[in-house]
This record gives structure tokens, sequence and C-alpha cells, in this order.
């Protein structure tokens, strides 16, 4: 038992030297609530592997899901509709910027990305329509798009907020005619860690 506590810390001590050097990798998860555009409530999950450029800058890529209800709007109807929750799969390339002077465990940053989003399809809810073909449903679709973040890290733990540019998707009726359009843009607000990278408190080390 004792050697296995020995070879325990060893490891630990070796994990955290190696995350201290300039340079290094680190990987990051973040969770927290998404508010689609028309509002309502979702989640969100992030996983993100981020390579430190210096001791402010960092480059990632970020692997994201968003469960979200979608504010859907009918162009001959005055009134919105809410479409079931559905998840938005997103990959994103990521750049933040760090104001840490290397004297403290906080680090407040900003960030930009720009990716890829994979919108699944979309049954909206109601039962308003005498005509079934009116309804309409939202196919899977495609979108490139920008997103923007801030936040705080204090040591290895980290929350922020983000917002993500998605654009809107067309909705069609079964005829293929476009009847409406299903908002895809979201905020984020998030909690979470991450692993390697090195400590703020040591300027020389990321």
């Amino acid at each position: 038992m004792k050697k296995l506590l020995i070879a325990i810390l060893t490891l630990a001590l070796a994990q955290t030297t190696f995350a201290q050097q300039a340079g290094r990798f680190r990987m990051g998860m973040d969770i927290g609530p998404a508010i689609p555009q028309g509002g309502g409530i979702g989640a969100l999950l992030n996983l993100e592997p981020k390579v430190n450029l210096n001791n402010k800058m960092n480059i990632g890529i970020r692997f994201g899901v968003a469960g979200i209800a979608k504010d859907v709007t009918y162009y001959d109807f005055t009134q919105d509709y809410e479409g079931e929750v559905s998840a938005n799969v997103s990959v994103a390339g990521t750049f933040d910027y760090y104001f840490n002077n290397g004297k403290s465990n906080v680090a407040p940053f900003i960030g930009v990305g720009y990716g890829y989003y994979a919108l699944s399809n979309l049954d909206v809810k109601n039962g308003d329509f005498d005509n079934p073909d009116d309804i309409g449903n939202l196919d899977a679709d495609f979108k490139w798009a920008p997103m923007v973040r801030a936040g705080v890290e204090l040591g290895k733990f980290r929350m922020g907020a983000e917002y993500n540019f998605v654009p809107k998707s067309d909705l069609q009726n079964t005829s293929g005619q476009v009847i409406g359009e299903a908002g895809n843009q979201y905020f984020g607000f998030t909690l979470g860690f991450y692993v390697g990278g090195g400590k703020w408190r040591n300027n020389s080390n990321f």
C-alpha cells in the first residue's frame, strides 16, 4: 500500500511539472445553461484541447453540444412558436487572450472562435394549424458561424459567458415552400476547469 501511494504521488508530481512547462497542451471542460435567441433555457457542454502560444495567448479546438428549444417565426402569422429541444453540435477553432501579470491566480480573458455547427431536425410543437402542411419541419442543416466569449480563470477553474452567432434556418412545409425561420443563436454561461497548461502565478510558465 505504501509503495502504491509513493507511486501515485510521484506520478502526480511528474504531471504537475509537465503542466507548468511553456508551450504544453491543456484540456478544458465547460458546462452550463444555454439561452436561445428567443428566450427559454437549455444546456451546453464544451470540451476544448488547447496549446499555449505564450503566457497570455492560446489557441484550441472547441467541441460543443448545445440542447435548446429554438424560437420559430412564421411569415404568415404574427406570433412565434416554440420548437422541441434539439441538439446543435459544433467544432470551432478558438483564440483566447489573458490579462495576467504572473503575480495572481486570477486571469480574466477574452476570446473569439469560428466553426462549423451541425443543426439537428426540428418538429414544431403547436396544434393551432388547420392544415398539417402549414406546420413545417426544419431539416438537419450545417452553418459556419463566429463565437465571442469572455470570463475569468481562477487557478485551474474557469467561468465565462459566450455568444454563438449561428445564422437562422429556413422552415419549410411538406411542399418544400419556405414558410418561416428558426433562430439558432444562443448565449452560454459556463463553469468548468482545465488540466495542464501551467500556473498563472508563475510568470515564467503559462
